[in-house]
């Protein structure tokens, strides 16, 4: 079996959010199921196509509208990632360094789409899948169905996956020009609420959607950005599969970033030591508590109630705690987090900005992470959370009630709450003092959430299966 993988990020290459990481370890994972698994995604100037080296495979050019572009197909030589490698270089339109952010990324992502599905044509043999994550390759199965220069490839199998529906790529039917030409009796296909919507029409087109966690199917069916109607509506061919983490890079015990490592099975002197660096680091109490917060400074993620919850946990406990918020964003946020620094001086830092070193050292030496997200469709932080042996607080959505089960339940580790609100939090704040206060109880905890396995062997299993029943 041969997946393509069709993506606008791929950790470590191209990273902004979650998708990155789910793309960067499934198809590693999928090849030790034995399969053969390859990811395409922009070749970005980011660092990562900079130090690495690429050889041309396949050249072409594409009409984008009334403007031509020539495009290369490079493949990385080394095989770094555990599987091939390969980026669409589109000079004057994909050479920037962002993934996203410019006027012209509908332009963008287009070129990358029909560049993809030009070099597939010339394939000399023909793909078992081809996998398309999030809007930014919703255009793909639409146009491999009803593309009247890709009907060769119309016998293949396509699979959406939703990573947040939130984002769906949509712009004015003005633009369609922009497309290649396709049977117009299947325009309506591309349309959703009067404007071609990438996302919507994948849905539509794609053999089969499946969103990253059973919990957010279950959510969009509900609430969708506008597409919960069509969710129902093809719902007999969506399903939920849960993401899972690349657990060679998230091991507490081999992770080049952490100055101390540990395991399960002797967990309490390494966490410790890597507890006492942070806070040594940044002239914290390493004797307190310590809550992080990791992830995108914006509203989705909850963090705009960052700055009361931390004001707040500081004035009913005052010098009871420390917290560590790292993350970019929302310049209002950012603002208030920083401002924040003046008021809570004693038991408060903020790193402003994106740095995948101490992301890692703070899941070794945070006790609690925070995570109290509006939309979380899985949730990756709070995996690695459990692997580093820190308690995950949650808000119930999504994924993480798919993977946080509260202490207070029958067989739980974890901390939920119900609302992205600083009286929920500061309740869940207040449990979690009076667990840290319990140190054989929250070292139990601490054991346990370690041998959780949430790594992408069950997930890579679960793909495996979905694309076999469509043989």
């Amino acid at each position: 079996m041969e997946i393509l993988h069709v993506s606008a990020e791929c950790y470590p290459a191209a990273k902004v959010g979650g998708l990155a990481d789910v793309v960067g370890a499934l198809p590693k994972y999928q090849v030790h199921e034995g399969a053969i698994s390859k990811v395409v995604i922009p070749a970005y100037r980011t660092k990562f196509f900079h130090e690495q080296h690429f050889e041309i495979v396949h050249q072409g050019g594409v009409w984008i509208g009334r403007d031509w572009y020539h495009f290369n197909v490079l493949k990385e030589e080394k095989n770094i990632l555990g599987f091939d490698l390969y980026l669409i270089d589109i000079p004057g339109l994909l050479d920037q360094p962002n993934v996203y952010g410019y006027d012209n990324d509908v332009e963008r992502f287009l070129g990358f789409q029909i560049a993809v599905l030009d070099w597939l044509n010339e394939w000399k043999h023909l793909p078992s899948i081809v996998h398309c994550h999030d809007h930014h390759t919703g255009l793909i199965p639409f146009l491999m169905q009803y593309g009247y220069k890709y009907s060769h490839l119309k016998q293949v199998p396509t699979i959406l996956t939703i990573h947040n529906a939130q984002y769906q790529g949509q712009f004015g039917w003005d633009r369609v020009y922009l497309l290649p030409s396709f049977d117009l009796w299947k325009a309506g296909l591309l349309d959703w609420g009067g404007a071609i919507n990438p996302l919507a029409c994948a849905i539509k087109c794609a053999w089969r959607v499946n969103t990253v966690s059973p919990g957010y199917m279950r959510e969009l069916l509900e609430s969708a950005n506008g597409l919960e109607g069509l969710l129902r509506m093809e719902q007999s061919k969506c399903s939920g599969i849960l993401n899972g983490i690349d657990a060679e890079v998230w091991d507490p015990a081999t992770d080049p970033y952490l100055p101390a490592h540990y395991e399960a099975a002797a967990f309490e002197e390494g966490k410790y030591a890597n507890k006492v660096a942070i806070c040594e680091s940044y002239h914290l109490d390493p004797s307190l508590p310590l809550f992080v917060f990791i992830g995108r400074l914006v509203k989705d993620k909850g963090a705009d109630v960052l700055p009361e919850i931390i004001y707040r946990a500081s004035q009913d406990h005052p010098g009871a705690a420390n917290f560590l918020v790292l993350g970019s964003g929302d310049s209002e946020i950012t603002y208030h987090l920083s401002q924040l620094q003046h008021s809570v001086a004693n038991n408060y830092r903020f790193y402003q900005g994106y740095n995948e070193a101490l992301s890692h050292q703070l899941y070794a030496a945070a006790d609690f992470l925070l995570m109290p997200s509006r939309v979380e469709p899985c949730g990756l932080n709070q995996m690695y959370a459990l692997r580093y042996g820190t308690i995950p607080m949650v808000r119930r959505t999504g994924g993480l009630q798919d993977t946080v089960v509260d202490f207070g339940d029958e067989g739980g580790f974890g901390i939920r709450f119900e609302h992205a609100s600083a009286w929920d939090v500061g309740y869940a704040i207040r449990r979690a003092l009076v667990l840290y206060q319990d140190q054989h109880q929250i070292n139990q905890l601490r054991s346990r959430v370690m041998q959780i396995d949430h790594s992408w062997n069950t997930a890579a299993h679960h793909y495996i299966n979905l694309y076999t029943s469509l043989k």
